[in-house]
């Protein structure tokens, strides 16, 4: 098993120190209860998933816990302020206290629903994260940030609330859809451009390993980009600074998600999004010439698309582009690779770039 601490001050907590461990490791839900007992304890505990996790994972968690196993429809679609309502009621009607605990069992929707529900539930109680989907262990289930959709936008609504934990069990990535394997490693992709060159070309060189899900490869990548992301979060908790570079991608990438519907899973709009970015960044003299290209090669490597919907209108993601939290005056704004492996900014001259939509119109008419 790796651990991995996510450092935060003691002012994220209060009286005591908001930080946290992030186990990876294989056969960890098998300890469920030994684990949460010495890192959440409660007097009890909940757990909240979805319909297609509750038959599985979560129901086992449920049991090893004595714990209420509460189930809402699985899909982006279903990451609304409704279910957020839906799943207080049911808390308040299961009589839970503040002395109780969630526990968030699935992929990335559940692990946001859940943690807003936590943050707001009798104004904030525990929860400890249990992701089952790659996507959701290296990105979504670290730093706290939890929240639901709206028609204006993703995330718009929600909280900064971190876990006491997360457990990410590689066991449950055996039997995860290769489409959402592949989604998970775009943002694994997206960590190697934004921190680390040398995990970057270890994505390029081992795409055979990574894609076969090998042991030896898929410990290397899920704990080097648990500590990518935990580093941004400990330096910048709450997003003033340099955790905007997490963000890479995300502009156009929300912007496509929301466009299609919800039908392109997230990791595979972020690679859309990275693509276009990249290119933004070389075509504002950002960017070494050439890391769009290379950026793209090993997204295709992972069989992620690159390029916009044709149902994605300019005009469409131009109007979602300016609901992103990004935004600041009317101005788009992005967060920009110079290399693989560095962001351009610092905390003299902060880390997003605003960029006039007339060159973003015209990168985005573009097929690559």
């Amino acid at each position: 098993m790796v651990t991995v601490r996510v450092a935060l001050s003691a002012e994220s907590g209060g009286e005591r120190s908001a930080s946290y461990d992030v186990l990876v490791g294989r056969g960890l839900l098998k300890d469920l209860t030994t684990l949460l007992s010495r890192h959440a304890p409660a007097s009890r505990y909940v757990v909240i998933t979805d319909d297609q996790i509750e038959r599985t994972f979560a129901r086992k968690a449920a049991n090893d816990l004595s714990a209420p196993l509460l189930s809402f429809p699985a899909g982006e679609g279903r990451k609304t302020r409704e279910t957020w309502a839906d799943l207080t009621d049911r808390l308040l009607a299961h009589h839970v206290g503040r002395d109780a605990c969630i526990v968030a069992v699935g992929g990335g929707v559940v692990g946001d629903v859940s943690g807003f529900v936590a943050a707001t539930y009798l104004r904030g109680i525990p929860f400890v994260q249990v992701p089952t989907t790659l996507l959701a262990m290296i990105d979504a289930s670290i730093g706290g940030k939890t929240g639901v959709n709206t028609a204006a936008g993703k995330n718009l609504i929600g909280a900064f609330h971190q876990p006491k934990l997360v457990l990410a069990d590689l066991d449950t990535l055996d039997s995860l859809p290769a489409a959402q394997y592949a989604a998970g490693l775009a943002e694994a992709v997206k960590h190697g451009v934004i921190a680390d060159a040398d995990y970057f070309a270890f994505l390029e060189r081992d795409s055979d390993a990574v894609t076969a899900r090998k042991d030896a490869a898929l410990e290397r990548l899920v704990a080097r980009s648990v500590e990518i992301k935990a580093g941004i979060v400990a330096a910048d908790e709450r997003e003033a600074g340099i955790r905007a570079a997490l963000n890479f991608g995300h502009t156009v990438g929300h912007a496509v998600e929301a466009a299609s519907g919800y039908s392109l899973l997230h990791g595979e709009a972020v690679a859309i999004g990275m693509a276009y970015e990249s290119r933004l960044a070389e075509a504002l003299g950002i960017a070494e010439s050439g890391t769009a290209e290379r950026l793209a090669r090993v997204l295709v490597t992972y069989r992620l698309p690159v390029t916009r919907p044709a149902a994605a209108s300019v005009d469409q993601l131009i109007s979602k582009m300016r609901n992103d939290k990004k935004s600041r005056s009317g101005d788009l704004r992005f967060s920009l690779p110079r290399s693989i492996g560095a962001m351009h900014g610092g905390v003299a001259s902060g880390w997003t770039v605003a960029a006039q939509e007339s060159v973003i119109r015209d990168l985005l008419a573009v097929k690559q």
